[in-house]
Protein backbone atom coordinates (compact mmCIF):
# COMPACT_ATOMS: atom_id res chain seq x y z
CA UNK A 1 0.00 0.00 0.00
CA UNK A 2 0.87 3.54 0.01
CA UNK A 3 2.10 3.87 3.58
CA UNK A 4 5.18 1.69 2.69
CA UNK A 5 6.39 4.51 0.14
CA UNK A 6 7.26 7.20 2.54
CA UNK A 7 6.34 8.09 6.38
CA UNK A 8 4.40 11.00 4.79
CA UNK A 9 1.84 8.64 3.31
CA UNK A 10 -1.33 9.04 5.76
CA UNK A 11 -0.99 12.84 4.88
CA UNK A 12 -0.64 12.80 1.28
CA UNK A 13 -3.68 9.99 1.26
CA UNK A 14 -5.75 12.48 2.87
CA UNK A 15 -5.87 14.32 -0.24
CA UNK A 16 -7.67 11.94 -2.32
CA UNK A 17 -11.00 12.03 -0.04
CA UNK A 18 -11.75 15.30 -1.53
CA UNK A 19 -14.59 14.72 -3.97
CA UNK A 20 -13.33 16.02 -7.48
CA UNK A 21 -15.39 15.54 -10.42
CA UNK A 22 -14.60 13.65 -13.43
CA UNK A 23 -13.81 15.38 -16.22
CA UNK A 24 -11.51 18.39 -17.17
CA UNK A 25 -9.11 19.13 -14.64
CA UNK A 26 -9.03 23.29 -14.84
CA UNK A 27 -6.41 25.09 -12.74
CA UNK A 28 -6.78 29.14 -11.85
CA UNK A 29 -9.55 29.26 -14.93
CA UNK A 30 -11.42 32.05 -12.89
CA UNK A 31 -7.84 34.37 -12.69
CA UNK A 32 -6.83 33.56 -15.83
CA UNK A 33 -8.12 33.67 -19.69
CA UNK A 34 -6.76 30.80 -20.24
CA UNK A 35 -7.47 26.51 -18.90
CA UNK A 36 -4.42 24.70 -17.58
CA UNK A 37 -4.97 20.96 -17.22
CA UNK A 38 -3.62 18.41 -15.22
CA UNK A 39 -2.36 16.01 -17.35
CA UNK A 40 -0.54 12.39 -16.73
CA UNK A 41 2.33 9.93 -17.65
CA UNK A 42 0.21 6.86 -19.44
CA UNK A 43 3.20 4.63 -18.59
CA UNK A 44 2.47 4.68 -14.84
CA UNK A 45 0.51 2.00 -15.43
CA UNK A 46 1.31 -1.28 -16.92
CA UNK A 47 -0.55 -3.81 -18.56
CA UNK A 48 -2.70 -3.54 -21.82
CA UNK A 49 -2.74 -0.19 -23.22
CA UNK A 50 -6.49 -0.33 -23.50
CA UNK A 51 -7.03 -1.06 -19.86
CA UNK A 52 -4.32 1.04 -19.28
CA UNK A 53 -6.58 4.41 -20.76
CA UNK A 54 -9.79 3.18 -19.07
CA UNK A 55 -8.09 3.22 -15.68
CA UNK A 56 -6.79 7.00 -16.77
CA UNK A 57 -10.21 8.23 -17.84
CA UNK A 58 -11.58 6.57 -14.86
CA UNK A 59 -9.31 8.31 -12.54
CA UNK A 60 -10.69 11.60 -14.08
CA UNK A 61 -8.03 12.30 -16.70
CA UNK A 62 -8.57 14.09 -20.44
CA UNK A 63 -5.18 14.34 -21.06
CA UNK A 64 -2.27 11.73 -21.19
CA UNK A 65 1.46 11.81 -22.18
CA UNK A 66 2.93 9.03 -24.29
CA UNK A 67 6.24 7.52 -24.77
CA UNK A 68 7.73 6.93 -28.21
CA UNK A 69 6.69 3.28 -29.74
CA UNK A 70 3.51 3.42 -27.88
CA UNK A 71 -0.41 3.82 -28.78
CA UNK A 72 0.47 3.06 -32.60
CA UNK A 73 -2.21 0.43 -32.88
CA UNK A 74 -5.52 1.42 -34.38
CA UNK A 75 -7.59 -0.47 -31.54
CA UNK A 76 -5.50 2.13 -29.26
CA UNK A 77 -5.92 5.19 -30.99
CA UNK A 78 -10.01 4.41 -30.84
CA UNK A 79 -9.75 3.85 -27.65
CA UNK A 80 -8.07 7.22 -26.62
CA UNK A 81 -10.78 9.08 -29.21
CA UNK A 82 -13.88 7.12 -27.78
CA UNK A 83 -12.93 7.96 -24.16
CA UNK A 84 -13.02 11.81 -25.10
CA UNK A 85 -8.86 11.71 -23.64
CA UNK A 86 -6.32 13.82 -25.80
CA UNK A 87 -2.67 13.12 -26.25
CA UNK A 88 -0.65 16.26 -24.69
CA UNK A 89 2.95 15.37 -24.88
CA UNK A 90 5.24 12.42 -26.25
CA UNK A 91 8.15 11.31 -24.75
CA UNK A 92 11.09 11.17 -27.18
CA UNK A 93 13.77 9.17 -25.85
CA UNK A 94 11.99 6.14 -24.66
CA UNK A 95 11.76 2.70 -26.73
CA UNK A 96 15.45 3.93 -28.26
CA UNK A 97 17.80 1.36 -30.25
CA UNK A 98 20.82 1.08 -27.61
CA UNK A 99 23.20 1.98 -29.71
CA UNK A 100 21.20 5.40 -30.61
CA UNK A 101 21.93 8.51 -28.94
CA UNK A 102 21.80 11.92 -29.72
CA UNK A 103 24.89 12.87 -28.33
CA UNK A 104 26.54 9.76 -29.57
CA UNK A 105 29.05 9.32 -32.65
CA UNK A 106 27.58 10.13 -35.93
CA UNK A 107 25.92 6.40 -36.70
CA UNK A 108 24.66 6.64 -33.07
CA UNK A 109 23.16 10.34 -33.37
CA UNK A 110 21.60 9.79 -36.70
CA UNK A 111 20.22 6.19 -35.16
CA UNK A 112 18.36 8.62 -32.40
CA UNK A 113 17.77 11.43 -35.06
CA UNK A 114 15.34 8.51 -37.54
CA UNK A 115 13.91 7.85 -33.75
CA UNK A 116 13.06 11.35 -33.26
CA UNK A 117 11.66 12.25 -36.51
CA UNK A 118 9.29 8.44 -36.29
CA UNK A 119 8.64 9.50 -32.60
CA UNK A 120 7.45 13.33 -33.59
CA UNK A 121 5.35 12.35 -37.06
CA UNK A 122 3.22 9.64 -34.25
CA UNK A 123 3.18 12.76 -32.01
CA UNK A 124 1.93 14.64 -34.64
CA UNK A 125 -0.76 12.13 -35.46
CA UNK A 126 -1.84 11.85 -31.90
CA UNK A 127 -2.59 15.67 -31.97
CA UNK A 128 0.66 16.00 -29.00
CA UNK A 129 1.70 19.55 -29.27
CA UNK A 130 4.93 18.67 -27.17
CA UNK A 131 7.57 16.50 -27.09
CA UNK A 132 10.63 16.10 -25.10
CA UNK A 133 14.23 14.54 -24.92
CA UNK A 134 16.54 13.47 -22.10
CA UNK A 135 20.15 14.50 -22.18
CA UNK A 136 23.33 11.67 -22.64
CA UNK A 137 25.40 11.41 -19.50
CA UNK A 138 28.28 12.92 -20.58
CA UNK A 139 29.09 17.09 -20.84
CA UNK A 140 31.53 16.97 -23.08
CA UNK A 141 29.21 15.63 -25.66
CA UNK A 142 26.57 18.31 -24.86
CA UNK A 143 28.18 20.17 -28.41
CA UNK A 144 26.90 17.29 -30.31
CA UNK A 145 23.35 17.10 -28.25
CA UNK A 146 22.96 20.24 -29.12
CA UNK A 147 23.62 19.80 -32.77
CA UNK A 148 21.14 17.25 -32.65
CA UNK A 149 18.48 19.06 -30.70
CA UNK A 150 18.72 21.83 -33.69
CA UNK A 151 17.53 18.88 -36.22
CA UNK A 152 14.87 17.79 -33.65
CA UNK A 153 13.50 20.73 -32.74
CA UNK A 154 13.51 21.83 -37.14
CA UNK A 155 11.56 18.51 -37.50
CA UNK A 156 9.22 19.08 -34.85
CA UNK A 157 8.40 22.53 -35.75
CA UNK A 158 7.22 21.87 -39.20
CA UNK A 159 4.58 19.87 -37.27
CA UNK A 160 3.67 22.72 -35.06
CA UNK A 161 5.23 20.27 -31.95
CA UNK A 162 7.44 22.14 -29.32
CA UNK A 163 10.60 20.40 -27.84
CA UNK A 164 11.46 20.15 -24.62
CA UNK A 165 14.53 19.47 -23.01
CA UNK A 166 14.81 18.23 -19.46
CA UNK A 167 16.85 18.96 -16.61
CA UNK A 168 17.70 15.39 -15.06
CA UNK A 169 20.34 15.22 -11.93
CA UNK A 170 22.75 12.76 -12.88
CA UNK A 171 23.17 13.45 -16.46
CA UNK A 172 24.83 16.33 -18.52
CA UNK A 173 22.08 19.11 -17.75
CA UNK A 174 21.66 18.00 -14.17
CA UNK A 175 19.97 21.41 -13.21
CA UNK A 176 17.36 23.33 -14.53
CA UNK A 177 19.13 26.75 -13.99
CA UNK A 178 21.99 24.94 -16.26
CA UNK A 179 19.53 23.42 -18.78
CA UNK A 180 18.18 27.24 -19.05
CA UNK A 181 21.58 28.47 -19.58
CA UNK A 182 22.13 25.65 -22.48
CA UNK A 183 19.68 26.69 -24.43
CA UNK A 184 20.37 30.21 -24.19
CA UNK A 185 23.34 29.25 -25.84
CA UNK A 186 21.99 27.35 -28.74
CA UNK A 187 19.28 30.31 -28.91
CA UNK A 188 16.69 27.76 -30.97
CA UNK A 189 13.11 29.08 -31.32
CA UNK A 190 11.96 25.45 -30.57
CA UNK A 191 13.58 24.65 -27.81
CA UNK A 192 12.10 25.17 -23.93
CA UNK A 193 12.65 23.61 -20.62
CA UNK A 194 10.81 20.98 -19.27
CA UNK A 195 10.38 21.27 -15.79
CA UNK A 196 10.55 18.02 -13.35
CA UNK A 197 9.43 19.45 -9.40
CA UNK A 198 11.26 15.49 -8.76
CA UNK A 199 14.21 16.86 -10.27
CA UNK A 200 14.47 19.88 -8.73
CA UNK A 201 14.04 18.44 -5.16
CA UNK A 202 16.95 16.64 -6.11
CA UNK A 203 19.14 19.45 -7.48
CA UNK A 204 17.82 21.96 -4.75
CA UNK A 205 16.29 24.88 -6.79
CA UNK A 206 12.83 26.27 -6.05
CA UNK A 207 10.38 25.52 -8.41
CA UNK A 208 9.32 29.20 -8.62
CA UNK A 209 12.34 30.52 -9.19
CA UNK A 210 13.00 28.57 -11.92
CA UNK A 211 9.42 29.23 -13.42
CA UNK A 212 10.06 33.01 -13.29
CA UNK A 213 13.31 32.13 -14.99
CA UNK A 214 12.16 30.19 -17.83
CA UNK A 215 9.43 32.66 -18.88
CA UNK A 216 8.41 31.95 -22.23
CA UNK A 217 11.13 29.04 -22.54
CA UNK A 218 9.25 26.98 -20.29
CA UNK A 219 7.77 23.93 -22.28
CA UNK A 220 6.64 21.66 -20.31
CA UNK A 221 5.84 20.67 -16.30
CA UNK A 222 6.02 17.52 -14.57
CA UNK A 223 4.94 16.27 -10.95
CA UNK A 224 6.31 14.03 -8.80
CA UNK A 225 7.36 13.57 -5.36
CA UNK A 226 10.79 11.71 -4.09
CA UNK A 227 13.11 11.87 -0.94
CA UNK A 228 15.45 14.54 -2.32
CA UNK A 229 17.95 12.31 -3.11
CA UNK A 230 16.29 9.45 -5.72
CA UNK A 231 14.98 9.81 -8.64
CA UNK A 232 11.65 7.78 -7.39
CA UNK A 233 8.57 9.20 -8.56
CA UNK A 234 6.45 8.67 -5.65
CA UNK A 235 2.96 10.04 -5.61
CA UNK A 236 2.34 13.94 -4.70
CA UNK A 237 2.98 14.69 -0.80
CA UNK A 238 4.01 11.47 -0.76
CA UNK A 239 8.09 12.55 -0.14
CA UNK A 240 9.68 15.70 1.07
CA UNK A 241 6.97 17.62 -0.89
CA UNK A 242 5.02 19.62 1.04
CA UNK A 243 1.33 21.25 0.35
CA UNK A 244 2.86 24.97 0.78
CA UNK A 245 5.92 24.03 -2.03
CA UNK A 246 3.03 22.13 -4.27
CA UNK A 247 0.96 25.46 -4.06
CA UNK A 248 3.48 27.66 -4.63
CA UNK A 249 3.90 25.79 -7.61
CA UNK A 250 1.00 26.21 -8.99
CA UNK A 251 1.15 29.85 -7.72
CA UNK A 252 4.54 30.68 -10.06
CA UNK A 253 2.46 28.79 -12.91
CA UNK A 254 -0.51 30.92 -12.78
CA UNK A 255 0.97 34.51 -14.05
CA UNK A 256 4.05 32.99 -16.13
CA UNK A 257 3.19 32.15 -20.10
CA UNK A 258 2.90 28.79 -19.91
CA UNK A 259 -0.02 27.77 -21.11
CA UNK A 260 0.49 24.09 -21.13
CA UNK A 261 -0.67 21.26 -18.89
CA UNK A 262 1.08 19.88 -15.51
CA UNK A 263 1.80 16.31 -15.89
CA UNK A 264 1.88 13.72 -13.20
CA UNK A 265 4.59 11.68 -13.75
CA UNK A 266 4.50 8.69 -11.23
CA UNK A 267 6.60 5.56 -11.37
CA UNK A 268 4.82 2.12 -12.19
CA UNK A 269 6.64 0.27 -9.36
CA UNK A 270 4.59 1.63 -7.17
CA UNK A 271 2.12 -0.62 -5.08
CA UNK A 272 -0.63 0.41 -6.13
CA UNK A 273 -0.56 3.31 -9.06
CA UNK A 274 -3.91 3.31 -9.74
CA UNK A 275 -4.67 4.46 -5.61
CA UNK A 276 -0.99 7.02 -5.95
CA UNK A 277 -2.60 8.58 -9.26
CA UNK A 278 -5.89 9.70 -7.97
CA UNK A 279 -4.09 10.68 -4.63
CA UNK A 280 -1.49 12.93 -6.46
CA UNK A 281 -4.85 14.34 -8.86
CA UNK A 282 -6.78 15.27 -6.13
CA UNK A 283 -3.75 16.86 -3.58
CA UNK A 284 -2.62 19.11 -7.05
CA UNK A 285 -6.25 20.22 -7.67
CA UNK A 286 -6.23 21.20 -3.73
CA UNK A 287 -3.18 22.71 -3.89
CA UNK A 288 -3.93 24.79 -7.10
CA UNK A 289 -6.96 25.79 -5.50
CA UNK A 290 -4.85 26.87 -2.68
CA UNK A 291 -2.41 29.37 -4.77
Amino acid sequence: MLASVSPKSRRAAACATACYPLGRDVLFADRRERIVELSCCAWALTGSEEDALTALAAIGFRSIDVQAKTFFSPTSRAHIDDLGLSVSCLALCFNMEDAAALDGAPAAQQAALDHCREALDHAADLGADTAYVVPGTDPVALPQFGDALGQVADFAAARAIRVGVEHFPGKALPTAAGTLEYLSRLNHPNLYLLLDTGHLQMSKEDPAAVIAAAGDRLGYVHLDDNDGKGDLHWPLLAGVLTEGALAATFAALAPSPYAGPASIELSPQLPDPVAALTQSRACALQAAKKE
